[in-house]
C-alpha cells in the first residue's frame, strides 16, 4: 500500500512539474509572439527607411513643396506673444515682412483648412509671423501672433517666395511651403490627412 501511495505521488508530481513546464512554454510563446507583432513591424520599417532613404519622396506626391533639408528650429527662435510653442502639434504659419490683403486671405484660407479637417482639427494650429508686427484687420482670437527673432532662421525663410504658407511638425520642422497666392486648399487638405493619418506626433 505505502508503495503504491509513492508510485502515486511521483506520478502526480512528476505530471506537475510537466503542466508547469508546458504552461511557462506557453506563456513564453505567447510572449514572443506579442512581441514580434509590436516590434518586427518597427524594426522592418526602421531598416528599410535606413536602406531606402529616398524612397518615400520619390513615391509620395505632395502638393506642397518639400523643404530640403528641413529647416529646424529651437524655441528661442522664434517669439510667441504667449506661452504658445510649435512642440505637440501640426502648425500652419503665414510668413511675410507685413500684414496686407494677401495677408488677410491667406489667414482666412488656413482657417479654413483647419477647420474643413474636422475631427483632427485639434492636432493643427495658425501661426501668424510678421517682421512688421502688424495684424489682421479681422480680429482672431485663435491665430497665434509670432515673430523670428533669429537672423539665420530669418535668411533662410526669406530665400522662399514672399507670402509663403509653410507646414511645421510637431517638434518644430519647417516641412513644406506653399504659395498662398494661388493655393488650392482641397489639395492642402490631402497633404494634411496624408500627414495626420501616419503621423505619430501631434
Amino acid at each position: 500500500m505505502g508503495s503504491e501511495m509513492c508510485i502515486r505521488d511521483r506520478f502526480i508530481s512528476v505530471s506537475l512539474r510537466s503542466f508547469d513546464s508546458r504552461e511557462q512554454m506557453t506563456v513564453k510563446k505567447d510572449f514572443w509572439a506579442l512581441l514580434s507583432i509590436f516590434i518586427l513591424p518597427i524594426a522592418i520599417g526602421t531598416l528599410f527607411f535606413y536602406l531606402n532613404p529616398t524612397y518615400f519622396s520619390q513615391n509620395t506626391v505632395n502638393y506642397g513643396e518639400l523643404i530640403r533639408p528641413v529647416i529646424t528650429t529651437e524655441k528661442a527662435d522664434i517669439e510667441f506673444e504667449d506661452d504658445a510653442t510649435f512642440n505637440g502639434f501640426w502648425t500652419l504659419a503665414y510668413a511675410s515682412k507685413n500684414c496686407d490683403s494677401i495677408c488677410e486671405q491667406a489667414v482666412a484660407d488656413i482657417k479654413t483648412i483647419r477647420t474643413l479637417i474636422n475631427m483632427d482639427m485639434r492636432r493643427i494650429q495658425r501661426v501668424l509671423i510678421t517682421e512688421d508686427g502688424s495684424l489682421p484687420m479681422v480680429s482672431d482670437e485663435n491665430l497665434l501672433i509670432a515673430k523670428v527673432t533669429n537672423e539665420k532662421l530669418a535668411a533662410k525663410l526669406a530665400e522662399f517666395p514672399e507670402n509663403s504658407i509653410f507646414l511645421i511638425d510637431p517638434i518644430g520642422n519647417f516641412m513644406l511651403y506653399y504659395n498662398s497666392k494661388d493655393i488650392n486648399i482641397k489639395f492642402v487638405l490631402k497633404d494634411l490627412k496624408r500627414l495626420l493619418k501616419y503621423s505619430r506626433i501631434g
